[in-house]
This record gives C-alpha cells, sequence and structure tokens, in this order.
C-alpha cells in the first residue's frame, strides 16, 4: 500500500488536503474522513498518506518509532522524522500546484503530532493544520504567522490525553497564534462523525485571523483621500 488519493479534481486542483494517519495504521483508516472532505470541497485534491516506515508494532506504518519513547526522547525523534515529513508534502505541493496557503494538513495521533510539529520549522507548509487527538512534541515556540491550527480532541482519549491540547491551546493563544481548540465529552482515541462534522465545521467556517486583521485595518484606514 502506499499514498491513497481520495479525490483528483477533474480541473486544476485548488486546494490540498494531505491526511496522516496514527502509528500501526494505514491510509485506508482515514479514507471515510477523505471522503467527507471531498464531498465538502470538490476543487480539492485529497490524499491519505502513508507513513515512511513499517511499524514497529507489527503491522502498519509509522512516522517514527513509540517503543521505549519518553517525554525526554519524543522531541528528538519528531525531529529526525520531520524532515521526510516535509519533503512528502512540498512533494504533493509540485504535483499539485498547490501551494501553503491551499494546504491543509490532517493528522490523527503520530500523524497530528507531525503535522503540529511541522508548524514549528521555517518552511511554511500549509494554511491550515487539523490535529485529532494529538499534541506537540513539546510546547510551541511560536505561532507560524500564516498557519491556523485546529485542534480536536477527545476527553475519553485513553492514549494521549486531553490536556495536551489544553494545555498547547492556551499557550498558543498567549503568543497571539491562531487556534481553536475542541475537546469532546466521553469521546476516546477515535475519529468519529461527531468529530468528522466539526473539523468540516472548523474548515468551512473559521475566518483565519491574518484574513480578520487585514480586514479590520484596512476598515480602520478608511477610503483614500480623493
Amino acid at each position: 500500500m502506499s499514498d491513497i488519493v481520495v479525490q483528483q479534481p477533474a480541473g486544476s486542483p485548488q486546494q490540498l488536503f494531505l491526511l496522516h494517519h496514527g502509528v500501526g495504521a494505514t491510509p485506508q483508516g482515514l479514507v471515510p474522513l477523505g471522503r467527507r472532505l471531498a464531498g465538502e470541497f470538490p476543487d480539492a485534491l485529497v490524499v491519505s498518506v502513508e507513513g515512511p516506515q513499517a511499524s514497529d508494532l507489527g503491522q502498519g506504518f509509522q512516522w517514527f518509532s513509540v517503543i521505549g519513547i519518553t517525554e525526554e526522547s519524543r522531541p528528538e525523534r519528531v525531529a529526525a522524522a520531520l524532515p521526510g515529513f516535509v519533503q512528502a508534502v512540498q512533494a504533493w505541493q509540485a504535483r499539485s500546484g498547490v501551494g501553503p496557503e491551499a494546504t491543509a494538513l490532517v493528522g490523527f495521533s503520530q500523524g497530528a503530532i507531525m503535522a503540529l510539529e511541522s508548524t514549528q520549522q521555517p518552511t511554511y507548509l500549509a494554511g491550515r493544520v487539523v490535529a485529532l487527538s494529538g499534541r506537540f512534541a513539546q510546547l510551541p515556540r511560536a505561532p507560524h504567522a500564516h498557519t491556523t491550527l485546529h485542534m480536536v480532541h477527545g476527553k475519553a482519549d485513553g492514549v494521549m490525553h486531553y490536556g495536551y491540547t489544553v494545555t498547547a491551546a492556551e499557550h498558543l493563544v498567549s503568543l497571539g497564534a491562531d487556534v481553536t481548540a475542541d475537546v469532546i465529552p466521553f469521546l476516546a482515541h477515535e475519529v468519529t462523525p461527531e468529530v468528522v462534522d466539526l473539523v468540516v465545521e472548523r474548515l468551512r467556517n473559521h475566518l483565519p485571523k491574518r484574513h480578520w486583521e487585514a480586514a479590520q485595518q484596512s476598515a480602520e484606514s478608511g477610503p483614500a483621500p480623493e
């Protein structure tokens, strides 16, 4: 198995959605989410991406090994995997002709970790990052000025505690980031129809902070003198 193209629009893609699965999973697992996104965004190229390594868990794929992982070793493992993650995103951008502004990275669990951490490196990769049941490897140093973050987590997640999302979101807000964070009661470590509905709502209805600020500045400056 390799990357799965869920939707290839008839014309030139106007948006690019790249979906990233969790450790031990395959691209097929996020195809239902991809199909929903395809229905909502018919001009988008939607791809479910395969992790670059066979999983140490005996099935599926991974971006980095979780065997023996600790809070101290996680950032190093993510940093080692990040260049390959960035290259894979850029390869799909080059193939589709879609730039970072119209690219959305959607990740679940380990895929969410990679998508979130990609905002902490110098290269501008995506206008939107959607993190489902994920976390930063360590608290973010600074927000990316052109990236909106949407974080969704289940309060009953027994694999990755929702507190990581709450803490990161509060920290990002204090830094002036454009971020939304939703904690869903009774949701475990999973992508349910409720999660998919929320992702679509955020993607369709959230006005990025940078666009709102630009409109506000334009309004405050008033019409140009004649």
